[in-house]
């Protein structure tokens, strides 16, 4: 398979520095100093967390050609947990994960919590397992210290025009919550799909959504959208009743009365103390052109592959005569 290259798309929109020039100035001054030598190498590796993101690796063509035997398309969203700093059995995990991509036929894959370190590059390891093109943004961490994680978008088919933003409050440098895009050029069109992973505090929470929502809207060129992540949020949350009022949530649409929980959180004995759903692909079609068929939860057989359900949406595009009112 071909190698990623690199894309720089700094400064993203809102960016500022984590530190101001004066004050990266001066501590680079001090560190000079002889007495504080053994600090240079820690401070290397905090300056290398706190920086921005921006830096895409991308590989926009898919290794293996794709041959459409059925007019559908798959989508699937997973938070993939990355388990720092134990990594508990991620590699047994990845590869039942990629055995499910390839049941379910998957052809987009919007993913979360995709880790790297120094053994295991995820995003290339997907790559190369499954044949698919791809774009990677680091989120949290860095490479310097021997971990970070972001996320990804996979495709059977070319991707381009790369777009990241990062939602809510800048104020820490050290945890950050973003979305990713790109437009991927499907047999049926060329649509734009995006990766998001949004904050635990309830507060943070509904400032990145209402933020992801205007930008979403803002970078859809009047095309098909699709936003797929994990949102930390349950769907009567207002956050999430007010995108389900103007994008589709696919499980919802064919399972309203289903069991949606994505998440279960345990007692520290394995009893389960709350369910929730915090995973969603939602799909907005400016002009109606696609028809959700199925959406379903999924996990891997025996271990999961991850703390979070996948979500699964399968989609056929509707015929100009067949346009179903119920999508407009």
């Amino acid at each position: 398979m071909n190698q990623p290259i690199e894309v720089n798309i700094s400064p993203l929109p809102g960016e500022k520095s984590a530190l101001p020039d004066s004050v990266r100035s001066a501590g680079r001054k001090i560190l000079r100093l002889p007495i504080f030598k053994g600090l240079r190498p820690w401070a290397r590796q905090v300056a290398a967390v706190a920086q921005n993101p921006g830096k895409l690796w991308i590989n926009a063509h898919p290794a293996r050609k794709n041959s459409k035997e059925s007019p559908t398309l798959t989508i699937m969203s997973a938070n993939l947990w990355h388990d720092w700093p134990r990594y508990w059995r991620l590699e047994q995990r990845l590869e039942a994960f990629a055995r499910l991509v390839e049941a379910e036929r998957v052809d987009i894959l919007l993913l979360q919590e995709v880790s790297r370190t120094p053994t295991l590059r995820v995003d290339e390891w997907l790559a190369n397992r499954l044949g698919m093109a791809y774009i990677y943004s680091r989120a949290n961490g860095h490479s310097e210290i021997g971990f970070e994680e972001g996320l990804g978008i996979f495709s059977r088919f070319s991707i381009s025009e790369p777009q990241l933003t990062q939602l809510g409050s800048r104020a820490n440098p050290f945890v950050r919550r973003l979305v990713l895009g790109a437009a991927v050029d499907t047999p049926y069109e060329r649509l734009n799909a995006f990766s998001v992973h949004l904050g635990l505090s309830r507060r943070n929470n509904r400032a990145q959504a209402a933020e992801l929502h205007r930008w979403v809207s803002g970078h859809s060129q009047h095309r098909t959208v699709l936003v797929g992540g994990d949102f930390n949020a349950n769907e009567q949350s207002t956050q999430i009743r007010r995108m389900q009022s103007t994008w589709l949530d696919t499980f919802r649409h064919v399972n309203p009365q289903g069991d949606g929980h994505t998440h279960v959180l345990r007692w520290p004995w394995g009893g389960v103390l709350h369910k929730h759903r915090l995973d969603y692909i939602f799909l907005h079609n400016n002009k109606p052109r696609w028809k959700v068929i199925e959406a379903r939860h999924l996990t891997t057989p025996g271990y999961p592959h991850s703390d979070h359900k996948s979500v699964l949406a399968r989609l056929s595009p509707i015929l100009p005569a067949t346009l179903d009112s119920s999508l407009r």
